[in-house]
């Protein structure tokens, strides 16, 4: 694994016996950007975060301020990922009201029957507003924690010469982490935005982050993907 970085949330969690694991096994190296990335935002829905800057015990899974400050760096590499010509990809968890496609899920989790949840077309079902979708975006919805598991979005990408993916969205431990792996198996480049992804439980965040860097993608600062994605928006205007 590369040297510790400050802004990393898991430091506080690894041992100096894991660092020593880790070294031995020499988890964690860099695999880097490509040339063709996609930015897939998965679940930025209300009822992952609920009402901006409101502490609203109707949303049972809302993130609340962690959640909206992930929000606004998905926001700000969306934009940044258009002006680049990178496609852009918002997936949508939305389960029948009536819990007929909820699955195993429902096994360890009650259905809850609220417009306030993930239930399909309710307000918690919705995409937010402050992400768009722009023309050209494309959303679609999804049933299990992974955005490819049943979904177009292999598909999508192979279609657009994708050789690098770079994933945001909620919640780290669940559907980002599903995400991430699936990624990785598809070969793709995957990349983790590391302020622009979010979760419920602090420690579930800081140790799915942790695997992921360790073994299936690399975990890298916002500012960093940003200024990746500004060098492709101005190669693409020196061909073009």
């Amino acid at each position: 694994m590369s040297a510790p970085r400050d802004a990393d949330p898991w430091e506080r969690y690894i041992a100096p016996e894991d660092r020593e694991v880790i070294a031995r096994a020499r988890f964690g190296r860099r695999m880097g950007f490509g040339t063709r990335p996609a930015l897939v935002a998965i679940d930025c829905q209300r009822y992952m975060v609920g009402e901006r800057g409101i502490d609203d015990a109707r949303y049972p899974s809302s993130c609340g301020a962690i959640g909206w400050a992930a929000v606004d760096q998905v926001v700000r590499l969306a934009r940044a990922a258009r002006v680049a010509g990178a496609p852009v990809f918002f997936t949508r968890f939305a389960l029948d009201p009536s819990g007929a496609d909820i699955g195993v899920y429902g096994r360890k989790r009650d259905l809850l029957q609220s417009p306030y949840w993930c239930l399909d077309g309710t307000p918690g079902a919705e995409l937010l507003p402050e992400l768009g979708p722009e023309p050209g975006d494309i959303v679609f919805v999804k049933k299990k924690p992974s955005g490819f598991f049943g979904t177009p979005l292999l598909a999508y990408l192979v279609d657009r010469g994708v050789d690098t993916v770079i994933v945001c969205g909620g919640a780290t431990s669940n559907c980002i982490r599903a995400t991430v792996f699936d990624a990785s198996s598809y070969n793709f480049r995957t990349i983790v935005a590391r302020e622009a992804v979010f979760d419920r439980i602090p420690v579930s965040h800081a140790i799915s982050l942790f695997d992921m860097d360790r073994q299936f993608a690399d975990v890298v600062g916002c500012d960093d993907i940003v200024r990746y994605l500004e060098a492709a928006a101005a190669r693409r205007g020196a061909a073009g």
